[in-house]
């Protein structure tokens, strides 16, 4: 079955624990961080449904997911330090909190780094205003009376619903390069699998739990389980010749961007990756495990390949 996710897109009103919001264009990509919950569980191939308060908005299929880095100000009730709190227009004190109820001008404020994410969704868009109100919406999720922003449900009950409606014979997605129907039926492709890689990854997480090399504890949903050395021209599977890495920091691995140094065995991140704090408090730190001679040895040819 494909997952279906249903994504709140609330334009300047949307909020997520009292931030400074998200920069959405429904029809093209949706944003959100290491903040949000479900954050890592989205992925390509999966089909999105953006909605409001309103109803639905629109349905794709992800063609890609961007990730970086940033710093970003959340904001919360200065009395019990939550960030149920929302600004009120025509009233003062200009917050107030939702959980103790406290009304305050100034809330309280708090940088952190968290990873980025933004879904690049245009090819396959097919709008849905006007088709399910956003309590059918809510209805089709996993679990209705959820209250988060990113929520599961099946593409199949989501399909069926839309395929109810008086505008069904409608529902076909604009462009030429998309899938010629986005409701129903399957598209054949051909791909190329890494046979053998869903063991290879259950290795790593018996091994290390779930524990980033570089970067420390991280939950499971987010780590990839990366080859120190080009899978795609070997094929094989090198006895300790991996380690778990976050999404993000495997990416930038693979690109040799960020890398262990032989000479001092730390990480070592290139300098255009400094600006980022997210990466720049990783650079000349020691690996958050322990590494195996084999490892280390993969890890320098990989330093070769990529630094010289």
């Amino acid at each position: 079955m494909t997952t279906a996710w249903m994504v709140l897109a609330l334009g300047e009103e949307r909020e997520h624990a009292g931030n400074d919001g998200y920069d959405d264009n429904p029809a093209e990509h949706y944003s959100w961080d290491s903040t949000v919950q479900n954050h890592a569980r989205l992925a390509v191939g999966d089909v999105i449904a953006l909605w409001d308060k309103a109803g639905l908005i629109g349905v794709s299929v992800i063609q890609a997911i961007d990730t970086g880095a940033a710093e970003k100000t959340l904001y919360s009730c200065p009395r019990c330090t939550k960030a149920d709190i929302k600004k009120r227009l025509r009233q003062r004190p200009s917050y107030r909190c939702g959980k103790c109820l406290h009304v305050f001008d100034d809330p309280a404020t708090e940088t952190r780094p968290v990873i980025t994410y933004t879904s690049r969704h245009g090819k396959a868009w097919m709008d849905g205003r006007g088709l399910l109100s956003a309590v059918e919406v809510r209805a089709l999720c996993d679990s209705p009376k959820s209250q988060l922003s990113m929520r599961p449900a099946r593409w199949e009950k989501l399909r069926d619903a839309l395929l109810a409606t008086e505008q069904a014979e409608e529902l076909t997605p604009p462009g030429s390069e998309t899938p010629p129907q986005l409701l129903g039926g399957h598209r054949v492709t051909t791909v190329r699998a890494r046979v053998g890689q869903d063991a290879f990854r259950k290795s790593l997480l018996k091994e290390y739990g779930e524990q980033c090399a570089f970067s420390g504890p991280t939950p499971a949903a987010a780590l990839d389980a990366a080859h120190l050395y080009s899978f795609a021209e070997s094929g094989e599977h090198h006895e300790w010749g991996g380690l778990l890495l976050r999404r993000d920091i495997h990416s930038l691995f693979d690109r040799g961007q960020i890398a262990i140094a032989p000479g001092t065995g730390r990480i070592d991140v290139v300098q255009e990756l400094l600006v980022y704090p997210l990466y720049a408090q990783l650079h000349d730190q020691a690996p958050a495990v322990q590494l195996r001679p084999a490892q280390q040895a993969w890890l320098s040819a990989h330093w070769r390949t990529h630094r010289g």
